[in-house]
């Protein structure tokens, strides 16, 4: 699946590379600014899950979103400058706290965690897919479409967790009427 995206990007890569820059528009702007501030709420928040949780195989996923948001940010952020774009405030990093120092009450459990995981990673798919829509200049195309594509992979192993453990929310299934299922 990953060889699919990378084609693609490299596809982009080749035939936007010549293109004239123009200005970027109001919509690009705002869906820089925008996803630079997702990411930028996201990253504190992981760092919170990461203080809370004691399961290994979950403190690897939460670590790896944690990675792809910074590089993410870090990719944007210099797209950004670059362009002249001010960026938003950045909420400050959490710092390392013991899980177990954590009252119960006000400790998210494994499955909140990996629930909320799930929703950052769709809407940061979803803002993607949205700002892809709206781009003029292929370069801005191509940012779009390689973030997102990193978000759909990682979405797919927090996904294969969340089976594994139980944890995704499944709604009910459906059949027509008439049908037997």
């Amino acid at each position: 699946m990953a060889n699919i995206f990378e084609a693609l990007v490299d596809y982009m890569k080749k035939t936007y590379d010549d293109e004239p820059k123009t200005p970027l528009h109001v919509g690009e702007v705002m869906g820089c600014w925008l996803y630079y501030t997702a990411l930028a709420e996201e990253i504190p928040a992981l760092e919170i899950c990461l203080n809370t949780t004691i399961d290994d195989e979950l403190s690897v996923i939460v670590k790896e979103g944690k990675d792809l948001g910074e590089s993410q940010l870090n990719r944007l952020e210099a797209f950004m400058l670059e362009e002249g774009i001010p960026l938003p405030r950045a909420d400050a990093h959490k710092p390392k706290t013991d899980p177990n120092a954590i009252p119960s009450g006000v400790k998210s459990s494994d499955n909140e965690i990996a629930n909320l995981l799930s929703v950052k990673v769709a809407s940061n798919i979803v803002m993607c897919a949205t700002n892809t829509t709206q781009c003029i200049r292929g370069d801005m195309e191509k940012i779009w479409v390689e973030l997102q594509s990193e978000k759909m992979l990682y979405g797919s192993k927090l996904k294969m967790l969340m089976r594994k453990r139980g944890w995704i929310k499944v709604p009910p299934y459906y059949t027509p009427s008439g049908h037997e299922g």
